[in-house]
């Protein structure tokens, strides 16, 4: 288990969104135009009811999860997509993001909280998925990431 992780309050599930028959899928071809689907996200989420923080908290760890696909994932590669399934409830988001990349080991990434890294201006995406958000897990191959955030209580 990461150290700033949440998991040890909530366990994360083995889910596979697109094996949910209520999940809904979208391909993104860049950064640009996934915009569009996060601020619908938060407005349907305010339908729902859920606190600004939440809706804070699921902006920012999908905009973190979908800038790693792209730029990591995918290498910024010309014709690369990533794929975004979610499930949104009353009681939490669920959000895969995929690319199209190898993969990696999210346990060998360093803690960016860490003397050396503390003064690096990048390497802190996966440090704040796992802050923000109520659980975090990867794919065997390190290519898909689900988010959960649970509804806040207040």
């Amino acid at each position: 288990m990461h150290p700033h992780s949440k998991e040890h309050h909530f366990r994360a599930r083995t889910v596979d969104l697109a094996l949910e028959p209520q999940a809904l899928q979208i391909q993104v071809p860049s950064p640009a135009e996934l915009r569009p689907f996060i601020e619908g996200l938060a407005v349907w989420m305010r339908t729902l009811g859920y606190a600004r923080k939440d809706i804070f908290a699921v902006r920012l760890a999908l905009n973190e999860a979908a800038i790693n696909a792209f730029r990591h994932g995918n290498r910024s590669g010309p014709g690369t997509r990533i794929h975004v399934r979610y499930l949104v409830s009353v009681a939490e988001v669920l959000l895969q993001v995929e690319d199209q990349g190898p993969g990696f080991d999210p346990n060998q990434v360093p803690d960016p909280l860490s003397e050396p890294f503390l003064d690096r201006p990048c390497g802190r995406g996966l440090f704040l998925m796992r802050s923000y958000m109520t659980w975090v897990s990867f794919n065997r191959e390190g290519n898909r990431v689900t988010l959960c955030r649970q509804r806040s209580v207040s």
